[in-house]
């Protein structure tokens, strides 16, 4: 997946590639009798290639809030045909419920492709991209949800400016907060994807060379909508606790925000923690062991524009004997 739209046509959507495909089932160190999540399962690139790594009795389950994305894993060039996997509608922050319900407690591996995908940023209507004029959606879960066109219209200034500020890492987020709240008082709130642009591109004075001003508003929007951060964090928790000894998670990021809490989570997590209030108790085990970040190769940047600021992260879960007392 990715958070960064790129050049195409609304006539000509961009096809979607996956990114860093087999650096991150790589990473997963299949075993072929094993069970394994695909927490994002977009247009099945990671999917259709961990299948072709399990034998007969392993199995995969796949994840994914977009009803577009349900509808490709059984139709088209996405679909996958295999008795060995299965897709839930709904947010890899669930899997632990969903696995569950399906009998299994524990997991050999877990990968996460965060961030939107091609298919999505090149429909125009999803409401992804400023390069098409196009209703205010960005939804991952169109059956559900507030779309950003509703919180900019139900958002008070001060909170729009938080959004905007945090979740896009915008310096001009208070202006661009205030020349929203100002058209939604003039009863012309914004609705669509070109009237945000244009807005945003009057707000902001200075821009990095060429990225247009409307990028950073668009990705704090998005993951305001959809709950990403606290999703991501929940999904890794859930990851966790599913994997058994050995078992990989590997996750790929597109922007700093994602990266850091994957960073700080596998960085927490690969240490033993000590009880203050307890100083003869043996310390809280370590749980991961960081197994390295991995980046694009340059021709796959060449060959892909989009893949540019992906971060593949990856870490082993122990044994609790290797971390020590539980």
């Amino acid at each position: 997946m990715d958070s960064t739209p790129a050049a195409s046509s609304a006539a000509e959507p961009a096809r979607h590639v996956t990114v860093l495909l087999n650096e991150a089932v790589d990473a997963l160190a299949i075993e072929p009798s094993g069970l394994y999540v695909d927490g994002t399962f977009g247009r099945g690139g990671h999917s259709r290639l961990i299948l072709s790594r399990l034998g007969p009795e392993g199995r995969l389950v796949a994840f994914d809030k977009d009803p577009d994305a349900l509808a490709a894993a059984s139709a088209g060039q996405a679909r996958v045909v295999d008795p060995r996997f299965s897709i839930c509608h709904t947010s890899f922050a669930d899997m632990r419920s969903a696995l569950a319900e399906m009998g299994h407690v524990s997991v050999r591996g877990v990968l996460l492709d965060l961030g939107v995908s091609s298919p999505q940023i090149d429909t125009p209507e999803r409401g992804f991209s400023f390069r098409f004029d196009a209703p205010l959606d960005m939804r991952m879960d169109t059956t559900r949800g507030p779309t950003a066109a509703d919180f900019l219209a139900t958002a008070d200034e001060r909170h729009i400016a938080q959004v905007i500020r945090d979740y896009g890492e915008e310096r001009f987020a208070v202006p661009i907060a205030k020349a929203i709240a100002a058209r939604r008082q003039s009863g012309r709130p914004v609705r669509t994807t070109g009237g945000l642009s244009e807005l945003v591109a009057r707000a902001v004075k200075t821009r990095e060379p060429g990225q247009d001003p409307a990028t950073r508003t668009f990705q704090a929007l998005r993951i305001q909508v959809n709950g990403e951060l606290e999703e991501l964090e929940q999904g890794l928790a859930a990851a966790l606790d599913l994997l058994a000894p050995e078992g990989r998670l590997a996750v790929i990021s597109f922007h700093s925000l994602e990266d850091r809490i994957v960073k700080q989570f596998i960085a927490r997590e690969s240490r033993e923690v000590v009880d203050r209030r307890a100083l003869l108790a043996p310390p809280r085990a370590m749980k991961l062991e960081a197994l390295g970040r991995i980046r694009p190769s340059e021709e796959e940047v060449a060959a892909n524009p989009r893949a540019r600021s992906a971060i593949l992260r990856v870490a082993r879960r122990l044994p609790v004997a290797e971390g020590g007392a539980a």
